[in-house]
């Protein structure tokens, strides 16, 4: 049922900031909440022809914590105008709002457009998948709930059936809070993301202490005896240590040309394989070496080889 306001009032400054920032936190939101139920999928459904995750959950942090902030924004910003509404029908017909809803009707149409094109196009090219299917479902379900809400709220539904509004409101809340709370089984607690930013720099830390040492190998042609043998004033090289301990990384020498690297790590190097299109931590390379830095929990040693053919003394008569 459409409202029929007893006259149409001015739009003001503060009409104007509510309606685009509720337009703004609702986009943010809900393209937020799609990036993080994809992330879940792309960790329940690994597709062997994707490439590799951020070992960290960078994307879903960013994601949970968008949707943190943005759903009850919204939330409070459509309460706070529909108050305003009550107080002054007139308000119902500011043109601020019109055009919010309907433009936002009109993205959420195109969407599911868009949305059953993919699917129909992937069909027919004989690539569907679990996870394709759910993704395209995800959409489909979001922009058809959006597009239906604010088809209601632009005939007046909303304003007429305030109770209902408000258990639609508590509905989006729950699904946001069980939403993000999911996003701590792929990620871990907070602690856990930050054990796993000490591995990441311990591993950086050894892939440096490795080059160091190849570069060493390559002017002397032997091995250096201790790390800190590494150090070079000139060329602004400091040894780094164990950002935890703040101890030297453990190093011995296994004969003439191979060497061990050691350090203790917290977590087990995250298995992302297949889960979405991030470069793998685990493939580094150096003078075209594919160093293999996996690890487990506790002390991890890493045992390399210096191939004299691939990396040969450096000649330094003719610098």
């Amino acid at each position: 049922m459409e409202t029929t306001p007893t006259r149409t009032s001015k739009t003001s400054p503060r009409d104007f900031f509510l309606w685009a920032g509720a337009v703004l936190a609702l986009y943010g939101s809900v393209i937020s909440f799609l990036t993080l139920v994809f992330e879940y999928i792309n960790h329940a459904f690994p597709d062997p022809l994707a490439s590799y995750a951020d070992p960290y959950g960078g994307p879903v942090r960013a994601a949970m914590a968008a949707v943190i902030v943005l759903v009850p924004t919204t939330l409070v910003l459509l309460r706070i105008i529909r108050s305003t509404i009550n107080k002054e029908a007139g308000k119902a017909d500011i043109w601020v709002r019109r055009w919010a809803l309907v433009l936002t009707i009109f993205i959420a149409t195109i969407t599911i457009l868009i949305d059953l094109i993919t699917l129909l196009t992937t069909f027919l090219g004989g690539e569907l998948s679990v996870r394709f299917i759910l993704k395209v479902a995800i959409v489909l379900l979001v922009a058809g709930g959006v597009f239906l809400h604010f088809l209601a709220e632009l005939k007046g539904y909303w304003l007429l059936e305030k109770k209902k509004a408000g258990y639609v409101g508590i509905t989006v809340g729950i699904l946001a809070l069980a939403t993000v709370a999911s996003g701590f089984f792929i990620i871990g607690t907070p602690q856990d993301a930050r054990m796993m930013r000490y591995d990441q720099q311990k591993v950086s830390d050894l892939q440096n202490i490795q080059y160091q040492i190849t570069n060493y190998y390559q002017q002397k042609q032997a091995l250096p005896t201790s790390v800190q043998d590494l150090a070079d004033p000139l060329s602004g090289f400091l040894v780094p240590v164990d950002p935890q301990t703040q101890e030297l990384y453990t190093y011995k020498t296994e004969g003439d040309l191979s060497f061990t690297l050691c350090a203790v790590f917290n977590r087990e190097t995250p298995d992302t394989a297949g889960k979405e299109a991030y470069p793998a931590r685990d493939s580094m390379y150096y003078g075209g070496v594919d160093e293999n830095w996996t690890h487990g929990v506790g002390e991890t040693c890493f045992t390399r080889t210096i191939d004299p053919d691939k990396y040969p003394a450096f000649d330094l008569k003719a610098r």
